[in-house]
């Protein structure tokens, strides 16, 4: 059929539909902390969406509109899914989700790492994701245990140093 013949869509709005963003199957563990920074992003985004709705007429704050409602939704769901950990609930002796682990390589490199909620991770921060190769590769070591970190640019095996949890 001819598009000459088919109905656009009057609404500004049409066709900037975002997609979704994609949300894990596993469950979303999160620390306090964590679960803070969610919901002053959620504040964030409400507050944006009603700024943008007061610009009536104006374009590109109904394209950026969609975007913000999808983000939103992508946030409220992560909150309504969350499952606080809290650190000071964990074991002492062994890392577990919210635990500080600092480890040495074979070459006495120190590697500093903690292990947070998904929504948490920043590796460059030192903030690493409980479902992360390295995290995986650290559940359960106690201190003086030796773990292999796979990682695409080859395996690493560190010496876990010293375990801790904010709190303890």
């Amino acid at each position: 059929m001819s598009r000459a013949f088919v109905k656009e869509n009057d609404d500004p709005r049409a066709g900037d539909d975002q997609p979704e963003l994609p949300r894990p199957s596993h469950p979303n563990l999160i620390t306090p902390r964590g679960l803070e920074a969610l919901n002053e992003r959620e504040e964030q985004l409400l507050e944006e969406r009603a700024e943008l709705l007061t610009r009536d007429g104006d374009l590109e704050a109904l394209s950026h509109l969609g975007q913000v409602e999808r983000d939103l939704r992508y946030v409220e769901g992560r909150i309504a899914a969350a499952q606080v950990v809290d650190p000071t609930r964990q074991p002492t002796d062994e890392v577990a989700f919210g635990a500080h682990v600092t480890m040495e390589d074979g070459e006495g490199t120190k590697h500093i790492y903690s292990i947070v909620g998904e929504d948490e991770a920043d590796p460059a921060a030192g903030a690493v994701s409980w479902v992360s190769p390295l995290a995986r590769a650290l559940a359960g070591a106690r201190v003086g245990d030796l773990v292999t970190w796979r990682r695409p640019s080859g395996d690493l095996e560190l010496e876990v140093m010293e375990i801790s949890y904010i709190g303890h």
